[in-house]
C-alpha cells in the first residue's frame, strides 16, 4: 500500500507557483490577485478562507476577502458580485459557500463572471468543462486528477466507480476520468443513495472515489484487492482522544481498508490540502487569460 500525500504533493505546486510569480515579477508583469466574499461567520467558512489567504501570501499572489454580516440582503450582494467582475485588479475571485437561507446560491454562482469564476461553480465553466473546452476545473476534482496524474495511477481502460452524485465532486470527477486525456479513459459508474447493490458494484472498481459524506461508509468487503482509494469525504465527530475533543474521518474506514488498497489518500491530509492549490492554478490560469484569453 502507498499513501498518497496530498500535503507533499500541495508543498511541490505551491513551489512551482511560487517560482512562477517570482518570474513574472522579474520580467514587470501582473501579480495574480485571489478575491473572497464570505458572508456571515460560519466556523469552517472562516478557517478555509483564512487558509486561502495564507496560502496566496506563501506563493506571493495579491489577496482580498470581503466580509459580510449575514443579514446581507441578496440584491447587494449580487452588486459587490458584479463590482468584483468588473474590477480589472481582480484575476479571480469566490464566493465562499453555504450562504444563509435567504439568499440564491445558484443565483450569485451565475453572476460570477465565468472568467472570474476560479472556483469552477459557473454553468458556463462546468458545461465547457463536459464537452472537453478549456475551463476553470472545480478545486476538488482538479485536485484529484492532480493526484492520479502526479502518483502516475493508470486510469485508461479501468473500472472507476464515484460514489456521490454532487455539481461539486462527484458529476464533474465522473465526467473528468470518462474524458480522452491522459487521466481519463476509464469506464465510470456514478454510484449514489438509490444505487441497488453498491457493494457488489464497488468491489469491482480499480479506482473508487468516495465523496459522499458519510464517515466511514466504505468498508474493506467493498474494496478489492489493490484498488486505489481516494477518500473526499470530511466528518467532524467527537472523541475522547483528542485535546480538541474532535477528530476528523472520511467516508473511508481507512485502517481497514488500507490493507487491501494498492494506493489510498488519509483524512486529513489527502485530497483537502489539493483544494486549496488547485484554486491558486486557477487564479494564475486567469492572471494569464490562459482559459479566457484577455482582449
Amino acid at each position: 500500500m502507498e499513501l498518497i500525500d496530498g500535503k507533499k504533493v500541495a508543498n511541490q505546486i505551491k513551489q512551482e507557483i511560487t517560482a512562477e510569480v517570482e518570474q513574472i515579477k522579474k520580467e514587470g508583469g501582473k501579480i495574480p490577485h485571489l478575491a473572497a466574499i464570505i458572508v456571515g461567520h460560519d466556523g469552517a467558512s472562516e478557517t478555509y478562507v483564512g487558509h486561502k489567504e495564507k496560502a496566496c501570501n506563501q506563493v506571493g499572489f495579491n489577496s482580498t476577502v470581503l466580509r459580510f454580516e449575514d443579514d446581507i440582503a441578496e440584491d447587494t450582494l449580487l452588486r459587490k458580485v458584479d463590482e468584483l467582475n468588473k474590477d480589472t485588479e481582480i484575476d479571480g475571485f469566490i464566493v465562499q459557500l453555504p450562504l444563509p437561507d435567504h439568499i440564491s446560491e445558484q443565483k450569485i454562482i451565475e453572476a460570477i463572471d465565468p472568467k472570474k469564476d476560479v472556483d469552477g461553480f459557473h454553468p458556463i465553466n462546468l458545461g465547457r468543462m463536459v464537452i472537453g473546452l478549456p475551463a476553470y476545473i472545480s478545486a476538488t476534482p482538479a485536485g484529484i486528477i492532480e493526484l492520479i496524474k502526479r502518483y502516475n495511477i493508470e486510469t485508461s481502460g479501468r473500472d472507476v466507480v464515484v460514489i456521490g452524485r454532487s455539481n461539486i465532486v462527484g458529476k464533474p470527477i465522473s465526467i473528468l476520468l470518462g474524458q480522452k486525456s491522459d487521466t481519463g479513459n476509464a469506464t465510470v459508474t456514478l454510484t449514489h443513495s438509490r444505487t441497488k447493490n453498491l457493494k457488489e458494484v464497488a468491489s469491482k472498481a480499480d479506482i473508487i472515489i468516495a465523496a459522499l459524506g458519510q464517515a466511514e461508509f466504505l468498508t474493506a468487503d467493498m474494496v478489492k484487492e489493490g484498488a486505489t482509494v481516494i477518500d473526499v469525504g470530511i466528518t467532524r465527530v467527537k472523541s475522547d482522544k483528542t485535546k480538541s475533543g474532535w477528530k476528523l474521518l472520511g467516508d473511508v474506514k481507512f485502517d481497514e481498508v488500507a490493507e487491501k488498497a494498492a494506493y489510498i489518500t488519509p483524512v486529513p491530509g489527502g485530497v483537502g490540502p489539493m483544494t486549496i492549490v488547485s484554486l491558486l492554478q486557477n487564479t494564475l490560469k486567469a492572471s494569464k487569460g490562459e482559459i479566457y484569453p484577455r482582449l
